[in-house]
């Protein structure tokens, strides 16, 4: 019997789309799926004739196996994760590789490797971004764990990863040692909350002083998808305005109840920014504005008894507002990569993953969701300067966001007029203020601290820690 090069365990929509990828690049595949009725609907379904063989016990699946074997673990993140390679590990041979393809936390990656690696086995821990239809036709893939063990599959990925349009390029590298990946992947999903979040603001802010219909806002989008904002999340935007409600026959984005979800990617990604002491304000507060989104019935009762503003947007030109709006997008989602990109290059000295952030920018720019024209602008931000200490002193990032400001401004002094709560266009706006601060008020609170604590403080004129008798007259 013929061996197959890789192996999934897994086929929840994902783990189906992503083997399907991978067989129509030339690799034979193995699949195994706790519950046997999924395994056997997958391959007598979409899999049927194709060289995908179903294994039914996880002892017969890695026997189909060639060596060093390969195995791709998609299943739900936590102790799933942990349970499968629990009983893996006894079947397999020194060498064999593991890659979890979920959504994990970094630390767990970073555990699962040492422990792994101490059976000789290896392991990966990779980002996987795109959905269902980047795993079937092109993903982003984050690879991170042993660089020995990301070359047994580095022919792999590299076929199935998503193809730049400007390069062919594949959207997938090396990205470093342990959780590397995960945390690489961690940190675009809580980018992908800050886009999400600035577009739903931008949108209501339009919605509330324009009272748009949703053709209006459907043209709005696609028009600015053709320009410096051109993403994918800005593109299915659009086709969400166009989708009627056959029920009611109105828009159904109208109908759709203003509760959002999430996973908790998003979640990790502020904590261990608040760990590494790195500002990330729009993301946190994307992360914010979903969990006051889930507490609608408060709201609702909120609504009846707090008043806000009656003022209503009276400015001359419908147009000139939606202008100003796609330049306060654009600002703030600089801002908001800018963030994420920060706390890339703090992880990776604290972490030791020595990332390359422009290399990091490039597989972005294609299967993932936050894919953009701008990702090139990042790349070639720091081919320019490796070390660049923040996006926001590129010099083509600084014009970007200096020529777009005083329409920014604009926006978030409108909204707060209205009563429009735009939390994390606001927060990049603040970000970019205290950024660009030569003097912030935290000499007021360093001598609070060291008054109530004596926590002592620093001076301006000379070196040293300084204590004061804050009693004295």
């Amino acid at each position: 019997m013929n061996k197959q090069v890789f192996g999934m365990i897994g086929l929840g929509v994902m783990g189906q789309s992503f083997v399907l990828n991978v067989e129509r690049n030339g690799f034979g595949v193995v699949v195994y799926n706790r519950t046997t009725e999924t395994t056997k609907k997958y391959v007598e379904g979409v899999a049927a004739g194709k060289n995908i063989k179903p294994a039914y016990t996880l002892e017969e699946f890695v026997g189909a196996l060639e060596r060093p074997r390969r195995i791709m673990l998609l299943v739900k993140a936590g102790a799933p994760v942990d349970a499968i390679i629990q009983q893996l590990v006894p079947l397999l041979d020194k060498k064999d590789l593991i890659i979890d393809g979920g959504n994990s936390y970094f630390l767990d990656t970073e555990r699962r490797a040492r422990e792994l690696e101490a059976k000789g086995i290896n392991f990966l821990g990779m980002g996987v971004s795109g959905g269902e239809e980047g795993a079937l036709w092109g993903p982003s893939l984050m690879p991170g764990g042993s660089i020995n063990a990301y070359r047994e599959v580095e022919s792999i990925m590299s076929a199935v990863a998503a193809k730049a349009e400007e390069d062919g390029e594949p959207c997938v590298t090396y990205i470093g040692p342990g959780g590397s990946g995960h945390y690489v992947k961690m940190v675009h999903n809580g980018i992908e909350y800050g886009d999400m979040q600035l577009i739903a603001e931008a949108y209501d802010l339009l919605k509330r002083a324009l009272g748009l219909s949703s053709q209006e806002f459907y043209d709005i989008f696609a028009e600015w998808n053709k320009a410096e904002l051109s993403s994918f999340l800005i593109e299915i935007t659009a086709k969400v305005f166009k989708k009627i409600d056959e029920e009611t026959g109105k828009p159904l984005v109208d109908v759709i109840l203003d509760k959002a979800g999430q996973k908790g990617t998003g979640k990790w990604m502020s904590e261990n920014a608040l760990d590494l002491g790195v500002a990330i304000p729009t993301i946190t507060a994307a992360v914010d504005g979903r969990i006051l989104s889930t507490q609608k019935d408060e709201r609702v009762r909120a609504a009846n008894v707090l008043s806000g503003p009656t003022k209503k947007y009276n400015g001359n030109s419908s147009q000139e507002l939606i202008d100003a709006v796609r330049d306060a997008l654009y600002a703030s989602k600089i801002c908001s990569y800018a963030q994420g990109m920060s706390l890339l290059k703090k992880a990776s000295e604290e972490y030791k993953y020595n990332l390359n952030l422009g290399a990091i920018a490039k597989i972005w720019r294609a299967g993932c969701i936050i894919r953009a024209r701008f990702l090139n602008d990042i790349t070639n931000a720091y081919n320019r300067d490796r070390d660049l200490p923040n996006l926001l002193v590129d010099e083509g990032f600084q014009k970007a966001v200096n020529s777009r400001q005083e329409a920014w401004r604009f926006v978030i002094q409108l909204a707060t007029g209205s009563g429009i709560p735009m939390p994390a266009m606001s927060a990049s706006l603040a970000y970019y203020d205290a950024y660009r601060s030569e003097r912030l008020p935290a000499n007021l609170i360093q001598a609070q601290r060291d008054l109530f604590g004596a926590h002592t403080f620093e001076r301006i004129d000379k070196p040293g820690t300084f204590h004061a008798d804050w009693e004295e007259e």
